[in-house]
């Protein structure tokens, strides 16, 4: 497999794809400061739907966004919960670095490094056609995984660290697909939180 970690900040090299990584975005003091603004969150795990079958989701997850942003997948359908002062906080530093609007942010938490979510693309067709996602990591540093669709070769893996923002964009979601999987680490826990836009009827 042609695998490369990356470490530094920037753009990736990578075909058919539109990442930048920003290192420590958000300072560790505001990230810190983010971390704890966010431990009332009403977590809850859900079941998804797998080759028709139902399946415990392996972390816990929180819907937030504006009115209407019903967003689903994996046969569940999200509600949003109004946005708190933190969230909101973080979408407009979020917003003017990207240049994006941003309705809605699906919120994951990964208990354990028995946590984790399986490859899959954000595709739905409520996000548009090239979604903008931006993703906030708070808490334990996780490894994200990435591998193209159709070039079975074409692989990538990088370090998501405390305060670090990974933007995707342009046609990434067609032709790569991302994951974070399991470790065998005793570690602690870890948000992350990817900003949208969800398209509403």
């Amino acid at each position: 497999m042609q695998r490369k970690l990356w470490e530094d900040e920037g753009t990736l090299d990578l075909q058919d794809a539109s990442i930048t990584l920003f290192r420590e975005y958000f300072p560790s003091l505001k990230a810190d400061e983010y971390l704890a603004g966010l431990q009332d969150v009403p977590w809850r795990q859900e079941e998804i739907i797998v080759f028709g079958k139902k399946f415990p989701e392996p972390r816990e997850t929180a819907w937030y966004g504006d009115p209407g942003t019903t967003y689903t997948y994996s046969g569940i359908t999200h509600t949003p919960k109004p946005w708190t002062p933190v969230l909101s906080e973080i979408r407009e530093k979020v917003e003017n670095e990207t240049q994006a609007r941003f309705n809605s942010v699906l919120l994951n938490r990964y208990r354990n490094g028995q946590d984790s979510v399986a490859w899959h693309a954000d595709d739905e067709p409520e996000l548009g056609g090239n979604p903008v996602i931006a993703s906030v990591s708070l808490g334990q540093t996780r490894r994200f995984q990435l591998r193209h669709k159709f070039l079975s070769k074409k692989t990538a893996s990088l370090e998501l660290h405390h305060g670090d923002l990974l933007v995707m964009s342009g046609q990434t979601q067609h032709f790569w697909e991302h994951q974070v999987p399991k470790t065998k680490q005793d570690i602690s826990a870890r948000l992350n939180l990817t900003f949208r836009n969800i398209y509403c009827d």
